[in-house]
């Protein structure tokens, strides 16, 4: 199995990112996928869930509204779009297959808003 995020970088406050990850080594289209982000300092924080068929989204209460999930079975790719990105999304940014609660093993990706 292999996940790989891709999409960070440093950011200015307001402005829209787009994260990705590539999966590879299992049954893509048969797992919902999840994105989870670790702010400094912090424990795991579950970010969003799209359904096996790409046509349920989940987010927290506190997330709902700026983050957008979206997923490309023929890619085997998962997006998470940020809108309006604020000091407090600074974090690393994972993707991770089945539970919402999987923890990750993939590197993410580092996602730095300016303050």
């Amino acid at each position: 199995v292999q996940l790989v995020e891709s999409g960070g970088g440093l950011v200015e406050p307001g402005s829209t990112v787009t994260l990705s990850c590539s999966a590879s080594g299992f049954r893509f289209n048969e797992y919902s996928m999840n994105w989870v982000r670790q702010a400094p300092g912090q424990g795991l924080e579950w970010v969003s869930t799209i359904s096996r068929d790409a046509l349920r989204p989940y987010y927290p209460e506190s997330l709902k509204g700026r983050f957008t999930i979206s997923r490309d079975n023929s890619k085997r790719m998962v997006y998470l779009k940020i809108d309006n990105l604020n000091p407090e999304d600074k974090a690393v940014y994972y993707c991770t297959y089945g539970p919402a609660e999987t923890r990750p093993q993939s590197q993410g990706t580092q996602v730095t808003v300016f303050s």
